[in-house]
């Protein structure tokens, strides 16, 4: 197969999505998943690609991690990465979008979890506390910036009647999602488009609000990334966002943190994970007026928070550790199993025989071992009190008045 040349390369220069690239993209995504997004089961859609492509996605995307951690990590390497951000998050997407599918579901984000309540109602809640504290309301134009294979995009948009518009970079991923879409009789509500969200495809002041949901942890800067955002939103319009970010606690010459956070980012498709204050600095360098900063994943943060023990507190990592402790409901017993290390072990040597025979394609396994390293350095960053991968934002665009007098001072 000589695909090669559909595969973007690593320049000097910022590999930002141009239209010459687009259908480039395009072309690359159907040798590698054929039809495999019309898939109904996710597993057939995970082993259906194309080995060779599938082969040079995961070279392209692993020649960033390799041989690196904590000790000899420099910040060449980071900048190496953040330069590459596209293809990085693209190439990601492409080798673990089924994995995703089949372990977690189709909203890919984490979520609080309170006493006995069952995964799939603790992922929605987490998407309808955003949208609630947003203030969204039927009719609403939305854009979802980074909007995965739809999911969220669809819990949304039902539960505020609002029309949401889904920014993705991987063809993939977006065929899943309107393929998704169509079968639960919202495609006149949810629209989904190709894009980076570092120069997004829209006119200024086009949304009525705008959110991410673990989504913008991949852009190379925030400061850029908020500043396109602010842009597209309509004066006075509302920024919601769910951010991954490194707390306070994390120390940057602790070479064990520097492991943790490596050890997120490349089981996550993240160039540079940044501290609380990077995000709440960029929010204002972008021009927004911020309204509420907290971190969810700390119950203390809460204005109720649980009347209990802390050991009897549900983690938001919990389904990553495989604990059945904290078992909301009989029917996530699937769910928290594959989480468990020795199933996620026996998935890995399991593609590996299908890999070896034939049965899915390369980089599979490699793919399944990376998002398992990357799983127990989210539990040890979170248990450890370094990482969040809730970190609510909540910021406004002043109305225009106000912009037109930012703008003349």
């Amino acid at each position: 197969m000589s695909s090669t040349p559909l595969l973007p390369t690593t320049t000097s220069q910022s590999t930002d999505l141009i239209p010459s690239t687009h259908s480039r993209d395009a072309a690359f995504s159907k040798i590698m998943h054929g039809t495999s997004a019309d898939e109904k089961s996710t597993f057939m859609a995970m082993i259906k690609k194309d080995s060779a492509a599938q082969a040079m996605a995961a070279d392209a995307y692993f020649k960033h991690w390799d041989g690196k951690d904590g000790r000899v990590e420099t910040e060449e390497d980071r900048e190496e990465r953040k330069e590459d951000y596209a293809n990085l998050t693209r190439n990601y997407y492409d080798l673990a979008t089924g994995l995703y599918e089949e372990a977690w579901g189709q909203s890919f984000h984490f979520c609080r979890f309170a006493p006995h309540e069952s995964f799939h109602q603790a992922i929605a809640r987490h998407e309808h506390y955003l949208a609630s504290t947003m203030g969204l309301k039927s009719g609403m134009r939305v854009l979802d910036v980074g909007c995965g294979v739809g999911g969220p995009a669809r819990e949304i948009a039902r539960f505020a009647d609002c029309h949401v518009t889904g920014l993705n970079i991987n063809d993939y991923q977006i065929k899943r999602a309107t393929r998704a879409a169509a079968l639960c009789g919202m495609s006149n509500q949810l629209k989904f488009v190709k894009g980076d969200f570092m120069h997004l495809p829209f006119p200024d002041n086009s949304f009525d609000a705008v959110y991410a949901i673990e989504a913008t942890c991949h852009a190379p800067s925030l400061a850029e990334c908020y500043a396109e955002i602010f842009r597209v939103l309509k004066p006075g319009g509302i920024f919601g966002n769910y951010e991954w970010l490194m707390t306070p606690d994390y120390d940057p010459l602790n070479t064990q943190h520097r492991t943790i956070r490596l050890d997120i980012e490349q089981g996550n498709g993240i160039a540079n994970l940044v501290p609380t204050s990077s995000a709440l600095s960029a929010l204002h360098t972008s021009g927004f007026t911020i309204l509420e900063s907290r971190d969810l994943s700390l119950p203390s943060n809460l204005a109720y928070p649980p009347i209990l023990p802390s050991s009897s507190i549900t983690p938001w990592y919990y389904p990553l550790t495989g604990d059945f402790r904290y078992l909301g409901s009989l029917g996530d017993l699937l769910i928290i199993l594959r989480m468990t290390r020795f199933v996620r072990f026996m998935m890995e040597i399991f593609l590996r025989a299908l890999e070896f025979v034939g049965l899915a394609p390369t980089g599979a396994a490699r793919t399944a071992n990376s998002l398992a390293r990357a799983a127990d350095g989210l539990v040890k960053g979170a248990s450890e009190g370094l990482f969040t991968p809730m970190f609510l934002l909540v910021a406004r665009k002043p109305e225009a008045e106000m912009s037109e007098e930012k703008t003349r001072e």
